[in-house]
């Protein structure tokens, strides 16, 4: 007896149970059409077509027929089926078509001539499908929801509370001192004093510029003692494209920045780059942030007064289009759904720090966000066709993961290329695809070689590349430059909830909206002829949204003073902190909303207050009554990040390139799968150790993080992420101990230090100390470092006469004499110092 009728009726049974919803997609069916269809038509599908187009196998010319979407959809040649139509149905066509070549199926018996017409009754019927019940508890708000929405913090209007009145007068220079100071007053805790000024502003231009300050500017500042001296460094700073490099890093964290699709098959992200460097201008040129947020979300709907303006416009919306992607997922419409997840975890992350993505398969656990909320937001991005140039293909080989049809082209033409190399790439074109053609099909073509691959493959990958090559160069639409960014879909709408989370399991359509969680006036409505992302971003960036400005304003804190106000910067729901002191945090929040959203604005106000301003002095009472610092009676101090770290090194030891570069090491990657241990990774990372430039600058491709960086906890490029790690390992002093990178720079400090040849030690240790930790040593210190240096240099001097004279290659400071040897030892325990990496 044959299983499939078993099959069949566990199917039938198993959807029937499950029969009730409607969407718009799969009308009400009545309970005969659905019977028919399990009785007589899903068995068909079963035996006959499941082999090749389902969701247990690679489906065949991307046709799945286990899912009625699917066949709506279909696959390569358009829809499998049209309800009503029978003569317009694919599937019916490709089951009797006269040509065996095309006749379905392939393999197995062919349909009987009942089964045919069981098809075509269906078809013409309506096409009848099982729709899929949402779980009873699915449709219904939690109790709790309400009056989570009415208590928490988070989700409240934004206060406008006054300045508060404080004991101490004298002491605040903002209203920002006078909320800080209430608080501290009220436990009896009193500030620390000012920090010093050498202090001060080697911290101001670490956390205004990620580099320290040059001798230049520390001499300047302490010279200067006119009331206004730090308040003038402060602007300097803000002026410097430094501060876009800075604060446009901390930007690309939130972003999740990276030049890699990520898991799975890692695919480059050639023009990722031109993202990084609109966000590094946008913050140099302080567009208000609520102005940013909205360029990112929907630059492609934005007006523009210029071809050049509508070129930054559009990439601007790389930030929808770099996240991680699956591109070996086999299915389409898992893929589609899986990039509208990470848009919309990406989007409600960055802006409100809410983990939206967590009401995909339920109603979230413990914020006030239902599922059909999420759906709401869904609709947006699936009306939002992504324009990342990759796409997916379980199991493809050579450019079938890269897609350059599908990127985002300005107005911009790439340079062309002269006459004679054109012609020499015809040349190489025409011959690759002579190569391919002649082992094409042929045993010599099939055949695998120690590459794992079948010659034909290779050959046919060296073709496309090179094909692509040209028509990148000939082509007038390929010609123009490419950006990753989005724009609205050829068919724009509303979207089903995704029963269990689950792609192809529809329950009702849900209309494009927002968050219920939020009570935000006078928000717009989603037009029904775009996607929506304008009016999200309008209603994200309503000053009546109660949680945008809070979100920015926290960073910012956060960025200044080491901890934010709400110390889980990336988490304002239930289940993360409350602020320390909410009526500052509404204050800030409404300061910049008021001085138009300008972060420049923002950060110089917060430098200028007497609370940055403080030491890091920490009286045992004080740390009884707030350990945490969480009332700021101090200035916490903070380790230097991976970039930091990095910059400062190559600064100290003369040798950072401030040049902004042409594009990316990562450009040069062929657009094929990057392999963890192949040629090109190593070779990256080659190029990284290398490389003097800023680290905001170096290739970030996702799962290749650079040697340099690797040890100080650089930044996760897959997660939304406002606060870094900052831990302290026994890796991290190895990487200082021994790492090639570090040498180089200790070697490149000594030479700085050694080059005036009529300087004392004592001058060159002082010189040292400067130029490492910003200030000057004490005489203790010069005393020690020189007694360093003269038995170091002994030490090395008897090591070289009793051991075999090696090469020069072989020395372990090549060419180097024991003077050399011991000034880069020196130099590399100033590098090693805490005081080095860390801030005060």
């Amino acid at each position: 007896m044959s299983t499939v009728p078993k099959i069949a009726a566990i199917f039938g049974v198993a959807w029937l149970l499950m029969a009730g919803s409607t969407t718009a997609a799969e009308p009400r069916e009545s309970a005969a059409a659905v019977a028919f269809f399990e009785k007589k038509v899903r068995p068909v599908l079963v035996s006959h077509c499941y082999n090749c187009h389902s969701a247990d196998t690679k489906p065949a010319g991307d046709l799945r027929v286990d899912d009625r979407n699917g066949l709506l959809n279909g696959g390569k040649s358009g829809p499998a089926i049209v309800p009503g139509q029978p003569a317009k149905s694919l599937l019916l066509q490709r089951v009797t078509h006269k040509d065996a070549k095309k006749k379905m199926p392939q393999e197995g018996k062919e349909l009987t001539e009942e089964e045919v017409a069981d098809l075509t009754t269906w078809i013409k019927d309506g096409a009848a499908w099982p729709t899929l019940r949402e779980p009873a508890t699915a449709a219904k708000t939690p109790k709790k929801y309400e009056r989570l929405r009415k208590e928490h913090w988070a989700w409240q209007p934004l206060a406008d509370p006054k300045a508060p009145a404080v004991k101490d007068a004298a002491w605040p220079r903002d209203d920002m001192d006078r909320f800080l100071l209430a608080a501290l007053e009220k436990t009896a805790l009193r500030p620390v004093a000012d920090a010093d000024k050498g202090t001060l502003i080697r911290r101001v231009t670490f956390d205004l510029t990620g580099l320290p300050p040059t001798l230049a500017d520390i001499d300047a500042f302490l010279k200067d003692e006119s009331p206004k001296a730090f308040e003038t460094v402060v602007d300097r700073l803000l002026d410097s494209p430094r501060f876009g490099e800075r604060w446009g890093r901390h930007w690309l964290d939130v972003a999740r920045y990276g030049e890699s699709t990520g898991p799975s098959r890692n695919i480059p992200y050639p023009h990722a780059y031109r993202y990084r460097d609109y966000v590094i201008d946008a913050v140099n040129a302080d567009v208000p942030y609520d102005r940013f947020l909205q360029e990112q979300l929907a630059g492609d709907l934005l007006p523009a007064k210029s071809d050049a303006e509508r070129d930054r416009l559009l990439t601007a919306t790389g930030f929808l289009a770099l996240g991680v992607k699956d591109v070996n997922q086999r299915f389409k419409v898992r893929f589609v759904m899986d990039n509208v997840d990470e848009q919309i975890d990406a989007v409600s992350r960055a802006v409100l720090v809410l983990t939206v993505s967590c009401a995909r398969c339920h109603d979230h656990k413990f914020d006030p966000i239902p599922t059909s909320d999420y759906y709401a937001l869904a609709g947006i991005f699936t009306s939002t066709e992504n324009r990342a140039g990759v796409r997916n293909k379980m199991g493809g080989g050579g450019l079938d993961y890269y897609d350059p049809a599908a990127l985002v082209r300005l107005s911009v033409e790439n340079p062309k290329l002269p006459a004679e190399q054109l012609a020499m790439l015809k040349d190489q074109v025409a011959q690759a695809k002579a190569d391919w053609q002649k082992v094409r099909g042929t045993p010599e073509g099939t055949a695998t070689g120690t590459n794992g691959q079948p010659k034909q493959r290779v050959l046919k990958q060296k073709y496309d590349r090179l094909q692509g090559d040209l028509d990148s160069i000939t082509d007038p639409v390929a010609r123009l430059v490419p950006v990753h960014g989005v724009r609205d879909a050829a068919k724009v709408g509303d979207t089903e909830v995704r029963l269990r989370g689950e792609a192809e399991a529809l329950g009702a359509v849900v209309p494009r909206g927002f968050l219920s969680t939020l009570d935000v006036p006078d928000a717009p409505r989603v037009d029904a002829k775009s996607s929506g992302r304008r009016e999200l971003a309008q209603w994200l960036t309503n000053p009546k949204n109660p949680l945008t400005a809070r979100v920015m304003a926290n960073r910012v804190w956060h960025h200044l003073f080491g901890q934010g106000l709400v110390s889980t910067v990336d988490n304002f729901g239930v289940m993360g902190d409350k602020p320390a002191n909410p009526e500052l945090l509404d204050h800030i929040a409404q300061r910049f909303i008021r001085e138009g959203w300008s972060v420049k604005k923002l950060v110089r106000a917060i430098v200028l207050t007497r609370a940055y301003q403080l030491g890091a002095d920490a009286p045992e009472t004080h740390l009884r009554l707030d350990p945490a610092n969480r009332l700021v009676w101090r200035h916490a101090g903070r380790r230097l990040d991976a970039e930091e770290m990095r910059d400062a090194t190559l600064a100290a030891a003369g040798r950072l390139d401030l040049q902004r570069p042409e594009g990316s090491a990562a450009q040069a990657f062929r657009m094929v799968e990057i392999r963890d241990n192949g040629p090109e990774t190593a070779g990256l990372r080659d190029h990284v150790d290398k490389s003097t430039q800023r680290s905001v600058y170096l290739p970030l491709l996702r799962g290749i993080t650079p040697r340099t960086l690797e040890a100080f906890d650089p930044v996760d490029q897959t997660l939304v992420t406002g606060a870094r790690d900052a831990t302290t390992v026994p890796g991290q002093a190895l990487f200082l101990l021994n790492s090639t990178f570090i040498r180089k720079q200790a070697q490149a400090l000594a030479d700085l230090l050694l080059k005036d040849k009529d300087a004392t030690d004592a001058a060159r240790v002082r010189l040292a100390y400067r130029l490492s930790f910003g200030r000057a040593p004490s005489e203790k210190e010069v005393d020690r470092a020189v007694g360093f240096l003269d038995e170091y240099a002994a030490a090395y001097d008897k090591q070289v006469a009793d051991a075999p004279k090696l090469p020069a290659e072989e020395n372990p400071v090549t060419g180097a004499d024991a003077r050399v040897a011991a000034w880069t030892s020196l130099a590399q325990a100033l590098f090693g110092a805490a005081e080095f990496r860390y801030l005060r």
